[in-house]
């Protein structure tokens, strides 16, 4: 990949859309984690004005730490660069004195942690409607198309996506070109919705490399049966998570009425 074409390019594809759309910047909500970071750094490069917003629910503490030192680090080369902290806590803890918590736990607790993640896209259109901005998504390709593993109407709720076209991997040199901090390129990517350390591998079952893989295998035409061992079984875990997701990824479906019944 040419890193700093492709830099270039987001960076230039932002700034036209902003203008275009008559606006006046970027929100965007920072985790600690690689695609937030690369993509906020990517919409500070347009000099457009951009609002880091950091919007902890429970927050495990190394994720915390991760998103100020981030954003610290982006103000301090972006002059374009302000922040917000929205403490969700309270808000998610009062939804739920207000919700049934009964059933089945991980069924309630996969609830709740969407729950967390559309409190968190409210937050930003909120900020986004005061100030004219744009949110800017943080979805990279094998998230956004391949095993949909994003809360629909939460963090997939967004006006425009910089880097929807990139694999985790190219996302990560990406980062490192833009001197995203060490400690975000090293961390283990976390959605961060259940207020603990968990990683996007210990929920999927399958590593970023397992599924950029086995997305290319699919394109081209491969099957799981076309391999044994442990790359049948992370072919197998991609396609149970692009097949159970495609609601997330295809359009709403529309009942369409018949111009006879009109």
């Amino acid at each position: 990949m040419q890193t700093e074409k492709v830099v270039d390019h987001i960076v230039k594809w932002l700034k036209d859309y902003a203008i275009k759309a008559n606006v006046n910047g970027f929100v965007i909500g920072i985790s600690g984690g690689i695609d937030s970071a690369v993509t906020s750094t990517l919409c500070a490069k347009t000099g457009l004005e951009l609002l880091c917003i950091e919007m902890p629910i429970h927050q495990a503490a190394s994720h915390v730490t991760r998103a100020q030192e981030h954003i610290a680090q982006l103000k301090a080369r972006f002059p374009n660069v302000k922040d917000a902290r929205v403490d969700l806590t309270p808000v998610f803890e009062e939804f739920k004195t207000e919700v049934s918590l009964e059933g089945n736990q991980a069924t309630v607790d996969m609830a709740l942690a969407n729950t967390r993640a559309r409190l968190r896209m409210t937050t930003l259109y909120y900020h986004a409607g005061l100030l004219g901005y744009l949110v800017a998504g943080t979805g990279n390709k094998v998230e956004d198309f391949g095993v949909g593993f994003y809360t629909k109407y939460g963090d997939g709720g967004v006006d425009l996506s910089p880097i929807a076209d990139l694999l985790k991997s190219e996302v990560y040199e990406i980062g490192d070109s833009l001197k995203v901090p060490e400690s975000i390129m090293k961390a283990a990517p976390s959605d961060g919705l259940f207020g603990d350390t968990r990683s996007d591998e210990d929920q999927i079952g399958a590593t970023y490399p397992e599924l950029e893989w086995a997305m290319q295998m699919e394109e081209n035409g491969k099957t799981p049966d076309d391999f044994e061992g442990r790359e049948r079984e992370a072919f197998n875990i991609y396609l149970r998570y692009n097949s159970s997701n495609k609601h997330k990824m295809n359009p709403i479906p529309v009942c369409e009425i018949p111009n006879n019944l009109k």
